[in-house]
């Protein structure tokens, strides 16, 4: 098994990575349990999970409909009746078993129930076990734009089983490796190396290969939140999380997300996010030449998206940049790489140099 700590005092949990966990998880989680997941992912995980540990505990289950409609107020509102109607508790605690809108969702019950219960979570796409799941951020979706409702609330502990990735489609793992190769872009060039050499074994579900890759998103994401848990203005350390997703999130808004899955969206966004660095850093023309080739290069290969979506009018575009939490007021804020393996913050962005990483210059 692969522990790995988020240092955050009393907020401190364990990620724990092992192939077949989830058949032996739980020994030590309350009497009292809410495992809310979605029709899609219950029968597979959830559903054994829970009557697993219904053996000795009280046991609740909930799931809302497969998809990112489902991350919103009105099935967190269901769940809120579901956790009433049954009696549960302050003792008690939720179960998140699903991706990364389950986790989110889920995680914002655990948070507003209450005023907060303990939470697990129980990731079972690559999306959500490299990303999602680890960092304490939960919420649910507004009709402007992702995430605009939500809360900080650390789990008290991530279960990742890479043997759930064998149910997991392949457009959906593709997704996963988007936010995989964001760690190398701006975390670890010589993870980012590897990846090129290794991309081809994580997509036939290498699990020695897929279990690395966990691993070491989950320790660069845990070092990143262990400085800087809710993304302070004066620490900012946790703003490079945020790579490509000032574009993406807006490319997510914009096709009422559902036509983009998260991971095709930030592709699209890192694309634009490295054009955009050729423009406004200091990076050499040939060293920003290549950062771009390489990242392009592994998101085609990784079969993911690199073009800004067709029929993309440009003033929706930057009308879902502007609602985006990384903006302030009129002013765009962009992650964006120096070199490879490192990124920086970079704030009032100029229109018409996103207009030409978009493409929307010519």
């Amino acid at each position: 098994m692969t522990i790995i700590h988020v240092p955050l005092g009393e907020r401190s949990y364990s990620i724990r990575i092992e192939a077949g966990i989830l058949q032996t998880c739980g020994e030590l989680w309350p009497d009292e349990l809410a495992v809310l997941s979605n029709e899609s992912v219950a029968p597979l995980y959830a559903d054994a999970l829970a009557a697993r540990l219904k053996t000795n505990r009280r046991i609740l289950q909930f799931n809302a409909p497969a998809g990112e409609a489902s991350k919103s107020l009105d099935w967190t509102s269901r769940a809120y009746d579901a956790l009433a109607e049954n009696g549960f508790t302050r003792r008690g605690a939720v179960v998140a078993v699903g991706g990364g809108v389950v986790g989110d969702w889920a995680g914002f019950v655990a948070a507003t129930w209450m005023r907060g219960v303990p939470f697990y979570q129980v990731p079972t796409t690559l999306l959500a076990m490299v990303d999602s799941s680890v960092g304490g951020k939960t919420g649910v979706n507004h009709l402007r734009a992702k995430n605009l409702i939500g809360a900080f609330h650390q789990p008290h502990e991530v279960i990742i089983d890479p043997l759930c990735l064998q149910t997991l489609s392949p457009r959906e793992l593709r997704a996963g490796l988007a936010e995989v190769i964001k760690y190398g872009v701006i975390a670890d060039a010589d993870f980012f190396a590897w990846l090129e050499d290794n991309l081809d074994a994580a997509l036939a579900l290498d699990m020695t290969v897929l279990e690395k890759i966990i691993a070491r998103s989950c320790e660069i994401k845990a070092e990143v939140v262990g400085e800087d848990e809710r993304e302070s203005d004066s620490i900012g350390r946790r703003a490079i999380l945020n790579y490509g997703h000032t574009a993406g999130h807006a490319f997510e808004a914009i096709t009422s997300y559902g036509e983009l899955l998260h991971g095709e969206a930030i592709a699209i966004g890192m694309t634009v996010a490295a054009r955009l660095a050729k423009i406004l850093t200091a990076m050499p023309a040939n060293e920003a030449d290549n950062l771009i080739t390489r990242q392009t290069r592994l998101f085609q290969r990784a079969g993911l998206p690199t073009q800004v979506p067709p029929g993309a009018e440009e003033a929706e575009i930057f009308a879902a940049m502007a609602l985006d939490k990384k903006s302030r007021g009129k002013s765009l804020n962009f992650i964006l790489p120096t070199r490879m393996g490192h990124v920086e913050k970079f704030a009032d962005v100029p229109v018409e140099a996103v207009r030409k990483a978009l493409g929307l210059d010519t």
